[in-house]
């Protein structure tokens, strides 16, 4: 999924999505790693973690305004412009790390995704990430999709969302073992009194090509708004109803 990135904002708004992978990285067996790559690194902040904890990091990114941002800010880690489903490395590493990444990219193309991390990682590699699971914000889609519907237009899903069984036999037909999964609900508070819409107009951003009208999308994106809040603001606070798979392997 190609789409143009606010990285400013994104750094300064929503530092939650990053700061959520440090429990990610909890997963990773230090004593035998030397090397890693971060798949989808953004703006940076968990490469730096990476090499905090001792790592050889490279960080890989499709998006040249997030890299901008990491390259700034972190001049001594190496940042790569490469596709996830595409991306190549002229040496092994003993670690992939990636988080809030792999749901952004179709289900077609993870098959080819899963099969350059497991080329790119060394015997005995690990493979350590947290995606978007099974039941991920189905209230803000569900209510999206009623408002599109309203308005006249047809609400395209963007995002893949898959279930533990799901994506493990993916992960081992693409020659990986699955060493452990957790699907868990994570509610996340969002910043300010218009959090839920700035999230919306932050994320969900695919779904309105077919609008092309900035008042029409200010409109469903106000109605979806209003229509969740009884289930997503409490206590003065917007909240967007996330589910996490948090999955490692290990490459045989």
């Amino acid at each position: 999924m190609n789409i143009t990135w606010d990285a400013e904002k994104y750094t300064k708004e929503f530092s939650f999505v990053h700061q959520y992978g440090n429990g990610v990285l909890e997963l990773i067996d230090r004593e035998k790693a030397k090397t890693a790559i971060d798949l989808g690194c953004g703006n940076g902040a968990l490469s730096r973690k990476l090499k905090d904890m001792g790592l050889d990091v490279i960080g890989i990114d499709s998006s040249p305004e997030q890299l901008g941002i990491a390259r700034k800010d972190y001049p001594d880690i190496p940042f790569i412009e490469a596709d996830a489903t595409s991306f190549s490395v002229d040496d092994p590493v003993d670690i992939i790390f990636s988080n809030a990444v792999f749901h952004w990219i179709d289900k077609d193309r993870q098959p080819d995704m899963l099969k350059h991390v497991s080329e790119a990682l060394t015997p005995g590699g690990q493979f350590v990430f947290e995606m978007g699971g099974y039941g991920n914000n189905r209230l803000i889609h569900r209510e999206l999709r009623k408002a599109f519907e309203r308005h006249g237009y047809s609400y395209r899903m963007p995002f893949y969302f898959p279930s533990i069984g799901e994506y493990s036999a993916m992960i081992e037909s693409a020659g990986m073992l699955v060493t452990y999964a957790f699907l868990f609900d994570r509610p996340t508070e969002l910043r300010g009194d218009d959090g839920l819409g700035s999230w919306i107009r932050m994320f969900i951003r695919t779904p309105f090509i077919v609008v092309n009208d900035a008042d029409k999308e200010a409109a469903i994106i106000s109605e979806a708004v209003e229509n969740l809040r009884p289930d997503l603001y409490h206590d003065g606070r917007w909240y967007s109803d996330y589910v996490r798979l948090r999955i490692k392997a290990v490459k045989p």
